[in-house]
């Protein structure tokens, strides 16, 4: 089905190469400040041809508020919002009529309906996933006035290539800001001296993303073409870099994993038995095109664990609430929000669509080598944060309410303790790394 939610219920609609895609939203209260401009932001965050660590599509997203508001606040009615695409190229699908691309929907819908978008996937297309970016946008400005709920969601893992254990852990226990998040990520490029350079001076290998003892005098992090990894680790994400830029060279792709991360949460959301605060998040998680993996808190790491050490112990906390010590349970107890930081991590796939010959067969089963051509991603991580924090807002949006209803009172939050201290991101960022292992 293309709704989502109970209270809070989002429809998409469009396709990928149609007139435009975009999202119906009903359940948004009345009298909330709400522009283009307080949506527009994380479209653009998501949208292809930023850098040249996505697909070059070159679409604007830009969007625009049909119906739902009047002179600036909300009516209370359904909003509707759209953003036209721009860019087409249906021709470069022409080879794909007679063969299903491996790894897409385009056998499955086939099957399924008897007909089946013929260029870009159709509903399977990620560009779907407007519509969910401009209604979670929505629905983090309420979240963020009502309860001061921030949501940050940052990439991890591409390839091989992760946050150093520690790294990760701090980061979880104290999350950046989405500011920190893009700022710490990007990385600027020279190409003609063949360097990478950080915010902070560091130059890196275009090779491999290890870091420069020496290099070249050449262009400055603000002279330099911008790299958007949405990883707030410079030395991790120079290393993602160089093996997404690889990956293009080969006409390959790779996946990854994305954390996130949302602070102030309000205590009690979540409906069991079967509308639990995870498994509500899980869904929507593993409705995004390409995700494979969903875990909460310590996940499978809590798998191996003994009791003693997985139990998160309580302690006096304010408003009357409990705090944990711990937070391996990663925000929930028995499906319900705890106030503590809610914290999971989500598994994306290698981008299917790869212009390497595949030997593959017809819809007829008949032996067929297939190239996909097009622009595509060799890795969609950098971004998916947009996606991610998009689902989120409308899983707690929901839950909010629904618990609001239940109650008929404002949810109770830990205050500041239900927040991070905000200070790890930076000095982590700003850390030489350990290793200069090259030029030295």
């Amino acid at each position: 089905m293309s709704s989502f939610g109970t209270l809070f219920k989002v429809s998409t609609f469009g396709e990928s190469h149609g007139v435009g895609v975009g999202c119906i939203v009903d359940g948004i209260p009345a009298n909330l400040p709400l522009t283009e401009a307080d949506v527009q932001p994380q479209l653009t965050r998501r949208r292809p041809g930023q850098s040249s660590l996505t697909t070059a599509r070159n679409e604007a997203d830009t969007v625009t508020i049909l119906s739902g508001t009047e002179n600036g606040l909300t009516l209370g009615t359904p909003l509707a919002m759209m953003v036209r695409n721009q860019d087409q190229r249906k021709f470069d699908y022409a080879n794909t009529a007679a063969a299903p691309r491996p790894g897409h929907a385009d056998y499955t819908y086939q099957v399924k309906y008897g007909t089946r978008a013929s260029s870009g996937g159709g509903r399977a297309s990620a560009r779907e996933t407007i519509g969910r970016v401009a209604a979670g946008a929505v629905a983090e400005k309420w979240l963020l006035q009502e309860h001061q709920l921030k949501i940050a969601c940052w990439v991890s893992s591409i390839m091989d290539i992760d946050l150093p254990k520690e790294v990760a852990k701090a980061l979880e226990s104290d999350p950046p800001t989405r500011e920190e998040i893009d700022t710490f990520g990007t990385l600027a490029e020279d190409e003609e001296n063949d360097y990478f350079i950080d915010m902070f001076g560091q130059k890196y290998s275009r090779t491999d993303g290890e870091p420069l003892n020496s290099a070249p005098t050449g262009k400055s992090f603000e002279d330099g073409k911008k790299l958007y990894t949405r990883c707030p680790h410079p030395a991790t994400a120079a290393k993602m870099a160089a093996r997404i830029q690889q990956l293009r060279r080969e006409e390959d792709s790779t996946g990854g994993v994305v954390t996130t991360v949302v602070s102030g949460m309000p205590v009690g959301l979540g409906e069991p038995c079967f509308d639990k605060l995870e498994a509500e998040l899980a869904k929507a998680m593993l409705s995004l095109p390409a995700t494979k993996a969903f875990e909460i808190g310590d996940g499978f790491d809590a798998c191996r664990a003994r009791g003693s050490k997985n139990n998160d112990l309580f302690d006096k906390g304010t408003n009357g609430l409990l705090k944990c010590k711990t937070n391996h349970a990663g925000g929930t107890l028995g499906g319900i929000t705890s106030g503590e930081l809610l914290v999971f991590r989500v598994g994306i796939k290698p981008a299917s669509s790869i212009s390497q010959d595949q030997e593959t067969c017809t819809f007829d089963g008949e032996p067929h080598v297939l190239s996909v051509k097009g622009r595509h991603d060799p890795c969609v991580l950098p971004r998916a944060p947009p996606l991610v924090e998009g689902m989120t807002a409308m899983v707690l949006m929901d839950a909010v309410l629904r618990q609001r209803a239940r109650t008929g009172a404002p949810c109770r939050t830990l205050g500041e303790l239900g927040h991070g201290a905000g200070k790890t991101a930076r000095s982590l960022a700003a850390e030489p790394p350990a290793k200069m292992a090259k030029g030295s």
